[in-house]
């Protein structure tokens, strides 16, 4: 399983996990934009729109390696973008690690040459992150959910795969990022020291089309190797928070609280996610955009405007008038 190998991976089916998620659905869309053969993982129930895409439907659980049998039969390369969110470590290890393991063996057995692998930039230890490439920090990831996962990109590295890691990832379908910033704001609506603390961000969109990138073309990347996946430059958390109120109708914070007094007034935040919010976590992913010529997309502003509907509806929010 050496990334890389093959004339063209277009010649075989692509694999996908995941694409019924938030990110996984970009993905297949991104594929199926492109030409792409599919053929999609599923352990439940599959949206409508993807039986009417024409992607292949194999039935199968990342628990469950008897159902994971034939799934990667004709399969060119694999993109790996389902996981645990959330749960035990046991639970998060079931899918993400061993899970993992058991995917990677069926893709052994029948050839597949390309693996794609979405991982995090949560599985670095906490600190400030400011403009840190690939593998220069510490891999030490606070949550179960992240260690978990980076038991799975280790054994994707070793395959030969390629490593794909984001740090906050929004659009149709965010569940987590702006909702929770949407909770700060309105728990909190002040600054949190100016609320100068630099973030990496990336919408699903753009980050399909690199994952897409990755998985049509095998001249790119090379085996085992790791690419973190953010506009090209970092976003003020003022920035960030002063679009979502935009999208979202909230008023701008007029005050600007200390950081000790805004974080006594958020005591359901974990420390790593307070840490996030307040102190820099930042990526350099220059080498990303050069290596697949991918466009790194609008940015922000227009991003997040484009998954109005989205948020408002899932945050019950109405429309003005």
């Amino acid at each position: 399983m050496t990334a890389g190998l093959g004339a063209d991976s277009t010649a075989g089916e692509v694999l996908l996990t995941g694409a019924t998620g938030f990110i996984g659905s970009a993905v297949l869309r991104a594929l199926l934009a492109r030409g792409a053969a599919v053929r999609v993982l599923a352990r439940g129930a599959v949206p409508e729109w993807i039986t009417r895409s024409g992607a292949r439907i194999h039935r199968g659980d990342l628990t469950d390696a008897a159902g994971l049998a034939g799934a990667c039969t004709g399969v060119a390369t694999l993109v790996h973008a389902a996981s645990r969110i959330g749960g035990t470590e046991e639970d998060c290890a079931e899918v993400n690690d061993r899970g993992t393991a058991r995917l990677l063996a069926e893709a052994h057995r029948a050839g597949t040459r390309r693996i794609v692998y979405l991982s995090t930039c949560a599985v670095y230890r906490d600190g400030e992150h400011r403009g840190a490439l690939e593998d220069t920090l510490d891999l030490a990831p606070a949550s179960a959910t992240s260690r978990t996962r980076l038991a799975g990109e280790q054994q994707v590295r070793a395959a030969g795969g390629i490593v794909l890691r984001p740090h906050l990832v929004y659009g149709d379908g965010d569940r987590h990022v702006v909702p929770a910033l949407a909770k700060w704001l309105r728990a909190v609506p002040a600054w949190a020291a100016g609320g100068t603390a630099r973030t990496s961000v990336v919408s699903s969109w753009d980050l399909a089309a690199v994952l897409s990138a990755f998985a049509l073309d095998p001249a790119l990347g090379r085996p085992g190797e790791v690419f973190h996946v953010a506009e090209p430059g970092p976003v003020r958390m003022r920035e960030l928070l002063e679009a979502v109120c935009a999208v979202l109708d909230l008023p701008v914070p007029g005050a600007d609280l200390p950081l000790r007094e805004h974080r006594a007034r958020t005591p359901w935040l974990s420390e790593h996610q307070w840490s996030l919010l307040t102190r820099d976590h930042w990526y350099d992913s220059a080498k990303v955009w050069k290596v697949t010529g991918v466009s790194p997309g609008p940015g922000l502003g227009v991003r997040l405007a484009q998954a109005r509907t989205w948020y408002r509806e899932t945050l019950a929010i109405p429309e003005a008038g």
